[in-house]
C-alpha cells in the first residue's frame, strides 16, 4: 500500500539534501562527546581530519578552532581546518565521537584518541586499544547495532 506521508516526507529530505541543506550523515540535535574536556573540547582536542588526511590521531591547534554541533573541534592545520568547514559531515566521527562499541552496546562511554578506525569513509572511535580489538573482529555486526541505538542514546546514557 502507498504511503503518503512517508513519501512526502521521503521527498521533503530529498528536496533539502539536493540543496544543500542537509549533509549526508548529519546529526543535528545529537549528544557530541567532550567527556573529560573542561573547555568542550570534541575527541579530547584532537583533529578528526587527520585521521583520513594523515592516517592517525594528531592534537589540534587552539588557533585552529571551529565550533560545530555544540562542541569545539581543533585542528592541526589551517587546510584541515578549511576542510572541515567545507564539508563537515565527512569528517565527523560516528555517533557524536562516543565510543563505535559502547554504542552497539547501547550506551555511550569516553574514547582515546588512538582507539580509531575508518570503515566505508567513516571515522569510529574507541574506549581504548583493547575495546578496539573486539570492535575490528566484528566490526559490521558493532555497527549495525549502533546504528540501531544511537537514535534513541541521550545524554543520560553517557557512562
Amino acid at each position: 500500500m502507498f504511503d503518503r506521508r512517508g513519501f512526502i516526507r521521503l521527498a521533503g529530505i530529498a528536496a533539502l539534501a539536493a540543496l544543500g541543506g542537509i549533509p549526508a550523515r548529519a546529526e543535528i540535535g545529537r549528544p557530541v562527546n567532550t567527556i573529560g574536556s573542561p573547555d568542550g573540547l570534541a575527541i579530547r582536542g584532537y583533529d578528526p581530519v587527520a585521521y583520513f588526511r594523515d592516517h592517525g590521531p594528531r592534537l589540534g591547534k587552539p588557533e585552529f578552532s571551529v565550533h560545530h554541533g555544540g562542541a569545539s573541534w581543533r585542528f592541526a592545520s589551517a587546510e584541515h581546518k578549511a576542510l572541515f568547514e567545507a564539508d563537515p559531515a565527512r569528517y565527523l566521527p560516528a555517533y557524536g565521537g562516543f565510543c563505535a562499541y559502547g554504542t552497539s552496546r547501547g550506551y555511550l562511554v569516553k574514547i582515546e584518541p588512538e582507539a580509531w578506525s575508518i570503515v566505508d569513509g567513516r571515522l569510529y572511535l574507541n574506549y581504548d586499544l583493547g575495546v578496539r580489538e573486539t570492535w575490528l573482529a566484528q566490526t559490521r555486526a558493532y555497527i549495525a547495532r549502533a546504528e540501531g541505538n544511537w537514535p534513541r542514546l541521550t545524554a543520560k546514557d553517557v557512562r
